[in-house]
């Protein structure tokens, strides 16, 4: 009996060991569950912290990794060619370890165009505005959605951002033509690329000493390829636009073939200006456009301008000087009758310089990329551009392409110094500034004895650079003609607004009407109403252009006509089918489309 009744009593204790051990085993298990969730909300908490280091803009942490986690990447882009290519991104990340871009896949991806291994031929798009640069290239690697649980906690950026590379940021003519502009008009294109975007520069540079101006299109600080790894292993842009436009350039740099104005155009001088004011809004500056608008009578802003214009001089102090500056500010005073004022890049402010540029009526400049301060000229302004001994200006044409593109409204001139005794040359100065002291002597006596630099391509001629960089001391008498001439060729100047680029529409109710006179001989009477647009232009001149082709034949007889119905006898033959397309012509060069073409039998 005793012995039942003890072993009773350790089959209770024991029970009750049992229990207590599950329940301190349920505890340690909750606790440890609590414990691990508690450290997820921790690294949670510490990752929407670096988050909001980088944006002042909030993210739900937990809800950008399950978007990420679920959904992948997602990426749909404009363009048929890696040149002319810009994508959007869904969580697109980046492994600064790997230095790497990643698109992560899951059921919900998207990825248009799906390029397959095209993707690499030779690449998705450029990152640059400069077209087809090896160097440029954007590609991404590929990992499945599943892989996040293996790699490090991204931190999220929830700034909607632009994705690029600038070209060359030590260069200020770089920094506008391949960088601001196209920036600036890529963030026009997509709506949220607005001034709370963020710009981040992937081509691995400092910020150079013009990150000013990259500040300026955006209120967010722009992120460096350096800083990116402050961040995280692995970043993810919850939105992202990646490449630039290509539409506002205008220059190639020689990389194929000789430096020169691009093929194909597509920027005008309006586009250009534009993009100017809004620079100088950004930098408090007022122009003469702006000023202008403030009122006072015509009589009174004309005597007003004569009395204030004034002449710039561009100083260099270190390389491709002026050797004789002051004498040739004291010519043009001469010559001119203006105050002649000097800016220069090395001892002023940015700012000061387009202020004192925006309202000037000329500017003079050795050859180098502080020419392409020219965009904030005023309206009629002259542009004078000087190049060193052996340098021909018709190879190297940057800024004469921009002085002449249609409604920049400014006037161009150069000068070449054609007297070799006039230069001074520094052979041994390091290669990337003209030196050719390590060249064999052959090459250094060839280079000294030419007087033209031959056409060449980018980027390190040794002749190109011998004569790029000398210092010259300009010829008074041959300058001041060259003025002169260039001078005799620049429009009249004009107050009012800028001409019109407004083209025609389409001529409205075509028709035709035939008769056959003899067997041998038919008419054909065209006519036409007036474009819907014209009656709302004033307009210079209106003219008609018609195209008459023979069913069959590959040939067509043109006719430029002032009126609006003409009858067509000569060439026109009986029981004969006629196309006929008819458009309008404003001001003998703005073009209208045709109108539908007409089928007319005689």
């Amino acid at each position: 009996m005793r012995a039942s009744v003890a072993g009773c009593r350790m089959s209770v204790g024991a029970l009750l060991n049992g229990l207590l051990v599950s329940v301190v085993a349920a505890l340690l298990w909750k606790y440890s569950k609590l414990s691990e969730h508690a450290a997820l909300l921790e690294e949670e908490l510490h990752m929407t912290r670096q988050s909001q280091e980088l944006s002042q803009a909030r993210i739900d942490y937990h809800v950008a990794l399950q978007a990420l986690q679920e959904h992948g990447t997602r990426m749909v882009c404009t363009g048929k060619m890696h040149t002319d290519r810009i994508c959007r991104f869904d969580y697109l990340c980046y492994c600064s370890e790997a230095e790497e871009f990643v698109f992560f896949h899951s059921n919900s991806s998207v990825m248009l165009p799906n390029l397959g291994s095209r993707r690499f031929q030779p690449a998705l798009l450029d990152l640059s505005s400069v077209e087809d640069h090896n160097t440029q290239y954007f590609n991404f690697l590929e990992l499945p959605a599943a892989a996040l649980k293996f790699m490090p906690k991204p931190v999220f950026v929830p700034d909607v951002t632009l994705i690029l590379n600038r070209f060359n940021p030590d260069n200020l003519m770089h920094v506008f033509h391949d960088d601001l502009l196209p920036a600036f008009y890529t963030m026009r294109q997509y709506s949220d690329l607005d001034d709370e975007a963020r710009l981040v520069f992937m081509e691995g540079w400092g910020e150079g000493p013009h990150f000013e101006l990259y500040r300026l299109l955006s209120s967010k600080q722009p992120l460096l390829k350096e800083q990116l790894r402050n961040f995280g292993k692995l970043m993810c842009f919850t939105k992202s636009y990646v490449g630039l436009s290509k539409m506002t350039t205008w220059y190639q740099y020689g990389f194929v073939q000789p430096q020169g104005p691009k093929a194909n155009i597509l920027v005008s001088g309006n586009e250009i200006r534009q993009f100017a004011r809004a620079l100088m809004e950004k930098m408090n500056i007022t122009g003469v456009e702006e000023a202008e608008k403030d009122g006072g009578s015509a009589e009174d802003e004309k005597d007003k301008d004569k009395k204030d214009e004034y002449i710039v001089v561009f100083s260099r102090s270190t390389t491709r000087l002026i050797l004789n500056e002051a004498e040739l500010i004291m010519a043009l005073a001469q010559e001119f009758q203006k105050r002649v004022v000097t800016v220069s890049l090395e001892e002023q402010s940015f700012p000061s310089i387009v202020q004192v540029i925006s309202g000037c009526s000329m500017l003079v400049s050795m050859h180098g990329a502080q020419l392409i301060t020219s965009l904030f000229l005023p309206r009629g302004a002259v542009v004078v551009e000087l190049f060193p001994f052996a340098v021909n200006p018709e190879q190297y044409t940057p800024y004469k392409t921009l002085a002449s593109l249609p409604g920049i409204d400014l006037h161009y001139i150069s000068w070449r110094n054609t007297e070799e005794e006039n230069t001074v040359t520094h052979p041994d100065r390091p290669w990337e500034q003209g030196g050719i002291s390590h060249l064999e002597k052959d090459e250094q006596e060839r280079i000294l004895a030419s007087k033209d630099v031959p056409r060449h391509l980018c980027c390190r001629n040794p002749e190109w650079l011998f004569r790029i960089y000398q210092d010259t001391l300009v010829d008074i008498p041959s300058f001041l003609d060259a003025l002169k001439e260039g001078m005799k060729t620049k429009p009249v100047s004009k107050k009012s607004k800028p001409a019109s680029t407004v083209h025609p529409g389409r001529v409205r109710e075509p028709q035709c009407q035939t008769s056959v006179q003899t067997t041998s001989e038919a008419k054909l009477t065209v006519s036409w109403q007036i474009p819907w647009n014209l009656k709302y232009l004033k307009v210079r001149e209106v003219k008609y252009e018609v195209w008459i082709q023979e069913q069959g034949e590959n040939t067509y007889m043109p006719y430029i006509l002032p009126q609006q119905n003409y009858t067509f006898s000569e060439n026109i033959k009986p029981f004969t089918t006629y196309l006929v397309w008819v458009r309008c012509i404003f001001n003998k060069n703005l073009l209208g489309p045709f109108a539908d073409v007409l089928m007319c039998r005689t």
